[in-house]
């Protein structure tokens, strides 16, 4: 099974800049070792079990509880796929089949 989780995680009662926090975040999954891209609007992480994906944004938000955040905002997307694996590459792959090489 694969497991594509798009997740945004912030606080809102911080400064404007976001990137202090978010680079807390971004460690959460980085030391967790799953598969993850991060884009300027979000980080898409695969993981093999939904269980994982959601122990992962539990994870997430106690790192920004732990910074002191009182407010937070996050936005979750997921795509389930059984008898699947690696499709963090494998759709960008894909796609490339068709188009030539595109952006990362």
């Amino acid at each position: 099974m694969s497991v594509l989780l798009e997740m945004s995680m912030f606080p809102t009662d911080k400064n404007e800049s976001k990137s202090k926090e978010v680079s807390q975040v971004i460690k959460v999954i980085k030391d967790n070792g799953f598969p993850y891209q991060l884009t300027a609007m979000a980080t898409i992480i695969e993981t093999t079990n939904i269980k994982d994906a959601l122990a992962l944004v539990e994870k997430c938000y106690e790192k920004l509880e732990e910074l002191d955040c009182n407010r937070v905002y996050a936005s979750l997307k997921f795509d389930i796929r059984k008898n699947h694996e690696n499709r963090l590459e494998n759709k960008i792959k894909s796609v490339e089949k068709h188009i030539g090489e595109v952006s990362k």
